[in-house]
This record gives C-alpha cells, structure tokens and sequence, in this order.
C-alpha cells in the first residue's frame, strides 16, 4: 500500500510539473482550411510539450474555437475551429495557455479553390498511367540526397532512393499527352522516414545479407501533411498539378487510411491511447485470411486478425473506431483534395479498414467535392470477394460504403496467365460472366501490372506479341485501362523491387533514352506505338469507352465481344493461340445490319462485311482486332 502511495504521489507530483511548465506547439494538423467548407468546424491537432489545463483562443478575426481536449500525456491537444463563411484568407494563429505559459500555433484560413478543371474525378473515358515517383525521371537532382535525410540516395541499390521527382514528372507531361495518358496516379507523396528503416530488412543481392531499406516507395509515412523531400516540395506538387491539368492530365493521390510508417512519431507518443489497433509492444500480426471480411459467418477472432493485424508485423495499424483518428484521416483527405486541387483518390488496403469507417469518409468526400471519385486496393483474384467491397449496394454488415470502384484483380490474374504464360483465353471471358457480382462492373479499373507484383514481362513464356494482346484487352474491354510506366515499352522486371525499375532515360548516365524514339529499341517502338494507337482508337471510338459489354464468342484460345451504345459499337477479336485461326462471330447484339462493311481499326485482319448476322475474320497467330463502321 505505501509503495503504490507513493507511485500516485510521484505522478501527481509529475503532473503538476508539467502543468507549470511552459507548453510547446511542434507541429499542427491540418495546418490550414478554406472558407465555406462543407466541414466546418475543423479539428485541429496540435502536437507538442506541457498541455495539460490547456485552453485555446482564436488570435485575429473569423475563427472560433471550441474546448480543448488534451491526451493523458499532454502531448497531443484537439480542438474544433469554426471558420466564419465571411472570413478573410490569410495566416491567424491559436493562442494555447496553460497554468505553465502560453504560446501560440500558426493556423491559415485560405479561399477555397475555383472548381473549373479540378475535382473532376476519373471516368471511363480516361487512360490512367501509374507512376513510381522515385523511378520515374530525375527532373531536379538538388533533391537527390537532401540535409534532412542524408545517405538515402544510390542508385546502384533497388531499395534505396534513385532520384526521381514531381519535376521529373512535370518534364514528361508532353511524353504522357503523346502515349495518350489522361489520368496520372502517383504512389504516395507523404513524407518517410529520413534515415534507414531498420525494421524492413531485404537482402540486396540474391544470397547476400539482409540489409535496411529506404521508404522510398511512400507507403511509410512519418508526416501525413508533408512532401517526401526527395521528390520535391508543396509548391512543386502545385505547379506539377496546374501544369497536368493544363495538358487535360487528371492527378490521383494515392492515399494510405489502413496503416503509417513504423517511425510516425505517434508509434512512440499516441495522440489517444487508442490511435492505433494495438501498441509496437503489443499487438496483432496480420493473419491475411482476407476471405473472413465478406464471410457473415466467420468467427470474430479471425475477423480481427485480418482487420486488426499490423501488416507484416511491422505497419502499425490505425483504429478508424476511434473517433479523433477516424476524423484525422478524414480531413487529412479532404485537406489534400481541397488544397491541391486533385481529381480522385486511390485508396490502398481497402479490405483492410472496417466498411463504418469507409461510409463515413466518402460520404465526407462528396459532400465537399462530389465529382471526385475513389479506386481502392483489394489485391485478390476471387471476383466474389473483390465485388464485395463495390459501393451501391447494402451488404451483410448492413453498411453501404459508397465506394465507387475497384482494380479489377480478378480480371488481371486471367489476363496474365492467357497472355502471359499462353494460358487459355476462355479464362477470361468467364471471369467476365461474373460481372453480375458487382454493382457496377463497368467502372472497374483493368490492369496488366502496377508496383506490387512482377511485370507482364518476366512472366515465363511472355511475349511482346502477348503483352501487345494484353493491353488491347485492357484498352477494350469494360472499365477504366490503367498503364503501369514502362510497360509501354515491354519494361522487364520480376518481384519487388526488379518490377520498380527506372525508367531508361529518366536518370543520369543512362545508355538509352526511352522517353524519346530514337533512344527505343525497334521493339521497344513497337509496343509504344501499339499503345498508342490504342489511346488514340478508345478516343475516336465512343462504344470502347461508354459501350455495354457483350460478349459474342470464346473457344479454348479465342474470343470476341462487342462494347454497344445506343448509336454505335464496335467489335473486339482475339486470338490467343499459336496458329491462325477463322473466327464466325454472331454479331446481332452488336446491332450491325447485313451489308454492314466493317473496318479493322488494328490493321491486322482486313476489313469484314456482315452476312446473315454474321462476321468472319481471318486472325493471324496471337493479335486482335477492333473492328468499327467508322
């Protein structure tokens, strides 16, 4: 008993000291709004030293502030601040006393930005383009090992930073415009850790030691408000957003609502004892049995370890239960939305965050800007799975989240294997059948390949004849195409990270420049032009982009379906297998009357004429055709 006495007494004593001790304010989230937004008031969170008794006062005109509420430790303190529809833009700060002092938190009120040509959303009329900043292009090499973060810069090591940038990216605006690009999404710009990560060790050669890594690829972040300084800056951002969507380039953030980086200052110091699912000492690992989360039946045990569990043991994991870090995720969205002027949201590790949190958050994105739209991530090759999680639909959990559409992941492992390994195309037409699965699956985002699995090219028996049938596919089909740089230029590259390549003539001292044709190979130029060619058909060919998915015809190795719309469509045929092969594709549904002469907009089979409801074409061995009247 007096031991435990005298443990209160030392705390007491402890609180009391800091209670007189003059506060610090390190940093503040979010660190600006704009007037008239639809979430008003703004919580703010202040990081800092000594809150304990704290209360906060509005410093300058059109502000109001709520009751502050500060964390046991009296690091973190929250408060709402209303902003008047009649305010000025400009700097105000928040005045913090305590019994200890006061000091005061700079805080900025700004004017909302005009709507014309931002907040536009990505439709299936866009061509998105995936980049990895830091292998993209070196537009600014000042940025390569900057002060704050030395020593994270080598090029001759995979998991380290290589020197791409937001300008680099901005050089190659006229280069995406000529592949036919019209949606850009970058991998996360958020600010990582500065030195070695310590907990992610890899070997750096095949039978070489495990070494650190560097966060380089911006999944682990340690400031949620902040440009990593390796690619660059606010203003750059800015300018790289402005000057995109001056050339009728849209700009997707991909965003991170499931975890942070194990060296967030909040691992060590959490804003609420409840910030994260579990402590770095203790908590859940993650078990990954994603098939749980749409399973009404599975016990909650395996529920929490998938939904709960740190990723790989090592990221910790937010608690969106929560309700300040379920409202700091939310804002911070709205915050990079609302101050950059983006177009769309991808979301990361969508499966992994409960379907509550999600309703709230998008219901909080369309109020502000309702043209914006979101992809999320669920990296799973069972359309019953994936389709689970589509908006537009109330599911077991009672929960519609709104969601509005999905990669199509269980398309993608069909695509790969009949094009990529010469497995049978067949495959790919009944992954289709299972579009009634979705809410919508003409909105889904088709792939061939992003930074989390090995390229089209280092599959075994990969071809560029394959890869070139592949991304006619994905350019046709139903859904919104995403391109992952370099495959315009049959980029190899296995498992993470030799599918992170550098973009050849993007860097320093490279041999070739592939941004240019007279730096490709002839093969090289040949798949460029193929995709092309293919942006500038999807363009030209309304049906290819708005039509309705029917699909006319599949054998073993080959396949046929029409994209219909009320005045037009067009017709796509493949052939899959390794001879020529004469297709009779019933084509009444395509709406074609007879005498119908057709013109094959690839060049490759020679235009058709329609008979009897009926149109045969000569396919040579493994190539397409999209056949139109126009």
């Amino acid at each position: 008993m007096r031991l435990a006495s005298l443990v209160v007494l030392l705390c007491a004593a402890f609180t009391v000291g800091a209670a007189q001790t003059k506060p610090e304010a390190l940093k503040v989230e979010p660190p600006s709004w704009w007037i008239n937004s639809t979430l008003n008031p703004v919580r703010v969170m202040i990081r800092g030293r000594n809150f304990f008794g704290a209360r906060v006062e509005p410093v300058g005109a059109g502000i109001q502030t709520g009751l502050a509420r500060v964390n046991p430790a009296g690091t973190y303190l929250f408060v709402d601040v209303m902003i008047n529809p009649k305010a000025t833009p400009g700097a105000r700060s928040l005045r913090i006393t305590t019994p200890g002092g006061a000091v005061e938190a700079a805080f900025e009120i700004t004017a909302p930005l005009a709507r014309a040509n931002r907040f536009q959303g990505f439709t299936t009329d866009d061509v998105m383009y995936l980049i990895m900043p830091d292998r993209f292009q070196d537009g600014d090499r000042a940025n390569n090992d900057p002060p704050s973060s030395r020593g994270l810069y080598d090029r001759a090591k995979p998991r380290h930073y290589h020197g791409g940038d937001l300008q680099g990216i901005i050089d190659r605006l006229p280069y995406l415009k000529e592949l036919g690009v019209t949606a850009l999404w970058l991998n996360p710009w958020y600010d990582n850790v500065n030195h070695l990560n310590e907990k992610e060790t890899y070997p750096e050669t095949p039978n070489g030691p495990k070494r650190p890594i560097t966060d380089y690829h911006g999944y682990g972040a340690t400031d949620f408000y902040a440009v990593e300084e390796h690619f660059g800056d606010a203003r750059q951002l800015r300018k790289l957003v402005e000057k995109a969507h001056a050339a009728g380039i849209k700009i997707i953030q991909d965003q991170v609502a499931n975890h942070s980086g194990p060296y967030h200052p909040w691992v060590k110091d959490t804003p609420t004892p409840t910030w994260y699912n579990g402590t770095e000492q203790n908590h859940l690992a993650n078990s990954f049995q994603t098939w749980v989360l749409h399973d009404p039946n599975a016990a909650y045990k395996q529920y929490r370890e998938t939904m709960d569990g740190w990723f790989i043991d090592i990221l910790p994991d937010l608690n969106q239960r929560d309700e300040e870090s379920a409202r700091y995720i939310i804002q911070n969205t709205l915050w990079w939305i609302g101050t950059f002027g983006l177009d769309a949201v991808r979301q990361d590790t969508w499966q992994y965050v409960p379907n509550h949190f999600w309703r709230d958050w998008m219901q909080a994105i369309k109020r502000e800007f309702p043209q914006v739209n979101v992809v999320g991530e669920v990296l799973d090759g069972d359309p019953a799975h994936v389709s689970f999680f589509q908006g537009g639909r109330v599911r077991f959990d009672g929960i519609d989240t709104g969601l509005d559409t999905l990669f199509d992941f269980a398309l993608f492992y069909p695509i790969r294997r009949a094009f990529g390994e010469g497995g049978p195309i067949k495959d790919v037409a009944q992954t289709l059948a299972q579009d009634q699965l979705y809410t919508n699956p003409n909105v889904l985002v088709t792939l061939l390949g992003n930074h989390d699995v090995g390229r089209f090219m280092s599959e075994k028996n990969a071809t560029t004849a394959g890869l070139k049938l592949a991304q006619t596919l994905i350019m046709t089909v139903r859904g919104t195409p995403q391109l992952y740089y370099g495959d315009e230029i049959a980029l190899p590259g296995g498992g993470d990270p030799d599918n992170r390549r550098d973009f050849p003539g993007g860097f320093p001292h490279d041999a070739r420049n592939a941004f240019e044709k007279n730096g490709r190979t002839s093969e090289q130029q040949d798949v460029f032009e193929h995709v092309k060619r293919l942006a500038r058909i999807r363009a030209e060919l309304e049906p290819l982009r708005r039509g309705r998915q029917i699909n006319l015809y599949y054998t073993e190795q080959q396949f046929a379906f029409a994209r219909v719309t009320e005045r037009d469509a067009a017709v796509v045929a493949f052939n899959n297998n390794t001879k020529p092969a004469t297709l009779d594709i019933p084509i009444e549904a395509a709406r074609f009357e007879d005498g119908t002469q057709l013109i094959d907009r690839l060049g490759v089979a020679g235009d058709a004429r329609v008979e009897n409801g009926i149109v045969k074409i000569n396919l040579p061995a493994r190539s397409a055709s999209i056949l139109a009247s126009r």
